[in-house]
């Protein structure tokens, strides 16, 4: 969908390798999203939480005394301002615009004022504020992300929670994608924006939706869990449990989808910007943003739980000949409960069967790769996702689990390939 708003880059300075400002990476909040053509409200409800098991791999619940800064294993802070995006405020490091309240919540404070004699693209600084990322520190890839957030408000006020995929430092914005979870101006104090940004559709041409309250309710009056569902080539966005959105490569008209793969998080609250537009007379300040958890959780295929893998015909997951040496076949066979047909999903990633792992023939990560059992050593060619549309991926390859020439035949050899959404990639696993 159309986006009305420009192209933007970030400019902020990071405490790793790379800078935004030299990959020219948009986002959320130094952002790439825009107001989309007209606001949604929710048409269907997401699945309950606890409909699919699912494990957390990350988890900030912001516990800690008052005034403390956040958790530097977690999250690392970002210093500058930005000129591409035509932010005004100045990014601080520490707790001095980012700090615990003593109460499991993170206060983002933006404050008119700058005790430093920071400059910033217009000269001396207006404002200060905080933005955090994790690079480095953590990345996910595929399941629920979501944080749950009191939202600031008032002209030229822009907070948001958004991801940007990890090879930035590599390939540069926008080819690296950008996900904004949730996006807000404080002009439209009842309205977010979701949407993504990559090569072909960034910026002003970021494809995307926005929910808005009923009621004439505020996002700035109570908090709100802000979140995306995210599979192999399908983003879902939901607030509050109410899905607005789904985004799968058929929205791209022919564009790259490069969304499956890792991204780390961002959270930050901007003043002023080409979108929001420069706070007023009527702007209050300090703006806080506060958030009270960050969380992300997968499905990791019923992680504990054994029984049989059924696909294609109804038929099962199969270790050939019921044998246990390492370089047995895995193939499609019918279903007879034997132990050759019992998978164990494990809190580490791995999918075992007679006491060996499912395994990627020769370390591969290509289109026909084959599938075997190996002794577990946990490696990247034995972690396997289950994702909420029910394909099994392998997160390094980014490729589906896959019954070999579509066929339900006995003896059908597994093997790698590139996810398609077709039913010889479906997989029911134990719940």
């Amino acid at each position: 969908m159309k986006r009305a708003r420009r192209v933007v880059a970030a400019a902020l300075v990071l405490a790793v390798s790379w800078t935004l400002q030299q990959n020219g990476a948009s986002a959320g909040t130094a952002g790439g999203s825009a107001p989309p053509a007209a606001s949604q409200n929710p048409t269907e409800q997401a699945a309950p939480d606890d409909a699919v098991p699912m494990a957390v791999v990350f988890e900030d619940t912001f516990d800690g005394p008052a005034g403390s800064g956040v958790d530097g294993g977690k999250w690392q802070l970002e210093v500058g301002d930005n000129v591409n995006n035509h932010e005004r405020q100045y990014y601080t490091p520490g707790n001095a615009n980012a700090k615990l309240n003593g109460q499991g919540q993170l206060v983002i404070e933006a404050r008119r004022e700058n005790p430093g004699n920071y400059q910033c693209w217009y000269g001396r600084c207006e404002y200060t504020s905080a933005r955090m990322n994790t690079a480095g520190r953590f990345t996910a890839q595929y399941g629920r992300v979501e944080a749950r957030i009191k939202m600031s408000q008032g002209q030229g006020v822009w907070p948001a929670f958004w991801m940007l995929g990890n090879d930035i430092g590599d390939i540069g914005w926008p080819a690296s994608g950008e996900i904004d979870v949730m996006e807000n101006i404080g002009s439209e104090p009842g309205t977010v924006h979701g949407t993504i940004h990559g090569p072909g559709y960034s910026g002003a041409e970021g494809i995307g939706a926005a929910y808005t309250l009923p009621n004439g309710q505020r996002f700035a009056d109570d908090f709100h869990t802000f979140a995306v569902d995210w599979s192999p080539d399908r983003i879902t966005w939901s607030v509050d449990g109410n899905t607005y959105q789904t985004r799968t490569p058929a929205d791209l008209g022919g564009d790259a989808w490069v969304f499956n793969k890792p991204f780390f998080l961002i959270l930050n609250l901007a003043i002023g910007g080409y979108w929001p537009g420069d706070p007023d007379g009527s702007t209050q300040f300090p703006q806080q943003l506060t958030v009270d958890h960050v969380r992300v959780s997968t499905d990791t295929g019923s992680a504990g739980r054994t029984g049989p893998i059924t696909g294609l015909g109804g038929k099962c997951v199969d270790v050939a000949g019921a044998s246990s040496a390492n370089g047995t076949p895995v193939q499609l066979y019918d279903c007879n409960g034997t132990g050759a047909q019992q998978w164990t999903f494990g809190s580490d990633g791995t999918v075992r069967a007679l006491g060996k792992c499912l395994d990627i023939t020769g370390d591969g990560v290509t289109d026909g790769s084959a599938l075997q059992i190996w002794d577990c050593h946990g490696g990247p060619n034995q972690q396997w996702v289950v994702s909420a549309a029910n394909d099994i991926v392998n997160p390094r390859a980014d490729k589906c689990l896959d019954v070999r020439d579509n066929t339900s035949a006995n003896g059908t050899r597994l093997q790698l390939w590139t996810c398609t959404g077709a039913a010889n990639q479906k997989w029911n696993a134990p719940r």
